[in-house]
């Protein structure tokens, strides 16, 4: 029985998707938001929820063990969304990637173990490392992460195996390619490269931009999340991917026409350290075993990705006051 959820970072970009998905179901579940308000949260994300029946916003950190522990005894379940994700900050602070996207997920399972309920970590494609041409990675290939990010979040599934295995907890594990949408936060690809031109600024692009990803759109994801959560088998893994393979340079070709700006403004800067090539998943376990699969074309959905972004400017201008955030290199950024 999945009904009364704690979903942790709920205030960032998937988990506020996730939570006003869920919420707009049947009216049966019920959901704590817990959320630190670190710098990828933002409460206008939810503004619309914030006196609705059935949902509870908690100011507080995944890595604060009493606090965790108490709310696990009003779920019935955990999905675990908080995390820091952007890997140019990893590589300049690893050390807050470890406290919380492994560290907090051990406090989540210690809690989750003492109410016996069950724990879902959303985690990523980034986990497996660069895949060669023509090859989708598969749940049970190895995992081989190139950044401090992919490393702590490869190091939480791991303690997530080991607590379904040595304590029969009810685990699952998503592992999705990079999605996209609306309140996603400004520094990562899309919105970037979408508010830098709208400023008339510079689109970086780095390298040579022939780097590879497969784009998910965030409403597709929650949708698959929910069904993990409610007809996943307990230790699974799950592969999710959009199936929507594109260079980066492809791409910010393709916003750039969408805003009938001119490909002029793309400025190729240089390539991050460690920077994987491609990722590319192999979905058809979620697709065949649950029925899952995406409702959105890539095409129709960039475009109304783009549209939300020149809409709702009153959203995205305040997250980038501070100069760092559309940085051309935010590695080299002290955070």
């Amino acid at each position: 029985m999945v009904s009364r959820l704690l979903v942790t970072g709920g205030m960032g970009f998937i988990g506020s998707n996730f939570l006003r998905y869920v919420l707009s179901l049947d009216g049966t579940i019920t959901a704590l938001n817990l959320d630190k308000l670190g710098y990828g949260s933002n409460p206008p994300n939810l503004k619309d929820l914030e006196n609705r029946n059935g949902y509870k916003f908690i100011k507080g950190s995944i890595t604060d063990p009493q606090l965790v522990k108490q709310l696990c005894k009003e779920a019935d379940s955990v999905v675990n969304f908080a995390a820091e994700t952007h890997v140019d900050r990893s590589i300049s602070t690893p050390n807050v990637f470890f406290e919380n996207n492994t560290a907090g997920v051990l406090a989540l399972l210690e809690a989750c173990r003492d109410n016996d309920i069950g724990f879902l970590q959303v985690s990523t494609d980034e986990v497996y490392g660069s895949a060669q041409a023509n090859v989708a990675f598969k749940e049970k290939d190895k995992l081989d992460p190139s950044s401090p990010y992919a490393a702590s979040k490869a190091a939480a599934e791991m303690l997530v195996q080991a607590y379904h295995k040595t304590y029969g907890l009810r685990t699952y594990v998503t592992r999705c390619t990079n999605n996209f949408g609306p309140y996603q936060f400004p520094e990562k690809f899309i919105p970037k490269t979408i508010i830098t031109a709208l400023l008339g600024l510079s689109v970086p692009v780095y390298g040579s931009g022939k780097q590879v990803r497969d784009w998910l759109h965030v409403s597709d994801h929650c949708e698959a999340i929910y069904k993990v959560l409610r007809e996943g088998e307990p230790g699974a893994i799950y592969n999710i991917s959009g199936g929507n393979q594109v260079e980066n340079l492809a791409l910010a070709s393709s916003i750039l026409k969408l805003l009938g700006k001119d490909e002029s403004l793309i400025q190729h800067v240089d390539d991050r350290p460690g920077h994987d090539f491609r990722y590319a998943l192999d979905s058809s376990q979620i697709r065949t075993q649950l029925g899952w699969e995406p409702r959105h074309t890539f095409p129709d959905a960039l475009r109304e990705t783009v549209d939300w972004y020149v809409k709702n400017q009153a959203w995205w201008r305040p997250l980038v006051t501070d100069p760092k955030i559309l940085s051309s290199a935010p590695w080299k950024e002290r955070w």
